[in-house]
């Protein structure tokens, strides 16, 4: 890096000193010259560059060579060649060679290998940038060197998922549904990885403001991710009620589909060759007569006005004579004109017994009403009259048998007349009037 003038890519007139976006970039010389020694040139050079600098990083043992063990060691690669390689590599401070004349690893040179490990393990996955970007963030957090830059970086890239998989489900197709719906399984395990981070971000009362503002903006984003699987399935859904059954064959629509995929576009165009018919030039079959008639009814005002007529029709006279439909209070009468006989202490069951066990049911919820109401309740009706039944219901927490009449077991209680005592106690007027 030698020839280093910013000038020349520069618009006229601005400085570098203007630009601190740069500056970064320019403190880190060092490290972009390395990377532009091993990627500069045809794509041979630069794959000869990458084997020569990893197989002398794998030696952990002894990670220094001789000459003579570096040759014996690529053995097939042409001698000249190698020479080269190993040159631009020590001239560039990637390859060191020291006073005793063995080769080793710089300090540079041992970083870019390590980096570039790291980004063909994850090469060989799908979606390899979310996986690599989280496991750069797991690494920077177990040593506290988190920056806003690199969680911007997976921010971007769940935005990106995100897009994608909201894309797919617009597009309505099934297989691009489905490779995304794989993709996101595919990428959950390090949703997750990412979701313990930012938890951890977040936890930290001591965190920057700027790490915990990307720390939510980066949790919201996980949080659309982890919704859009439901959203897959009811696209899915969608389709699976569209899909079309070619008679009694088993075979759908989407199975068609799929095998039109897989076939090649010539093998497409053969299927398609006696499949298409050429429509032939006809003559024109109408005469002049007609396309007047047409003419005439398009052009004419009142057919416009006929077709564009939207009137709503006359509104319609209600029926006077319809009846105001009414609660039935049957029921609740008849259990009225009941407990109207009750002059002793009776049993809950023997009160509530009969027709059942839904009517059973609604009876006793009628006695919890009459519990409550304590003599109140509407002034006319079935209801009222209900209420003001000079009866009291005493509850327990107790359940007895009874096996009869579709009622295993009911609450044990009694109902009995209200006695002179009973009122003075539920009304204080009483006791205040009539000391």
């Amino acid at each position: 890096m030698t020839d280093f003038n910013l000038d020349e890519i520069l618009a006229p007139g601005i400085d570098p000193d203007d630009v601190p976006e740069l500056a970064t970039l320019v403190g880190a010389r060092p490290l972009v010259g390395a990377f532009i020694t091993l990627f500069r040139g045809s794509e041979a050079e630069v794959l000869l560059r990458l084997l020569v600098l990893r197989e002398i990083g794998h030696e952990a043992e002894a990670p220094r060579w001789t000459p003579e063990a570096l040759r014996a060691r690529f053995t097939y690669v042409d001698p000249v060649k190698l020479e080269t390689v190993l040159k631009r590599l020590r001239d560039n401070a990637l390859l060191s060679f020291a006073d005793d004349g063995l080769y080793h690893l710089s300090d540079l040179g041992r970083n870019a290998v390590a980096s570039i490990a790291m980004l063909l393990r994850f090469a060989t996955e799908e979606d390899a940038e979310l996986g690599f970007l989280t496991a750069q963030l797991a690494g920077l957090q177990a040593v506290g060197s988190i920056t806003p830059e690199a969680l911007g970086h997976l921010l971007s890239k769940l935005n990106d998922l995100t897009w994608h998989f909201e894309e797919a489900i617009a597009s309505g197709s099934e297989f691009r549904i489905l490779d995304s719906r794989r993709r996101l399984a595919a990428n959950l395990r390090w949703i997750e990885r990412g979701t313990e981070i930012v938890r951890a971000l977040l936890a930290d009362p001591e965190g920057s403001f700027d790490l915990a503002r990307l720390a939510q903006r980066v949790a919201l984003a996980q949080s659309r991710l982890a919704r859009v699987d439901a959203a897959f399935q009811r696209a899915l859904n969608k389709i699976e009620s569209q899909r079309v059954t070619l008679g009694a064959s088993g075979i759908s629509s989407s199975d068609v589909t799929a095998w039109l995929r897989r076939q090649s576009g010539a093998h497409l165009a053969a299927l398609a060759a006696d499949a298409i018919g050429v429509t032939p030039d006809l003559p024109l079959l109408a005469g002049g007569h007609e396309l007047l008639d047409r003419a005439e009814a398009v052009l004419s005002e009142e057919v416009r006005k006929a077709d564009t007529e939207q009137a709503l029709p006359p509104p319609d006279q209600a029926p006077a004579d319809a009846a105001v439909e009414q609660e039935d209070m049957r029921l609740l009468e008849h259990f009225t004109r009941r407990l109207g006989a009750v002059h002793a202490q009776t049993p809950l069951h023997d009160v509530v017994n009969g027709g059942g066990f839904a009517p059973a049911s609604y009876r006793l919820s009628l006695l919890a009403l009459l519990a409550d109401g304590e003599g109140g309740g509407p002034a006319e009706g079935a209801v009222g009259d209900f209420m003001r039944l000079p009866l009291d219901v005493d509850f327990s927490d107790r359940l007895i048998p009874v096996g009869e009449d579709e009622i295993a077991a009911i609450t044990e209680g009694h109902v009995r007349p209200r006695t002179a005592g009973d009122a003075r106690a539920a009304d204080p007027n009483i006791a205040e009037n009539n000391p």
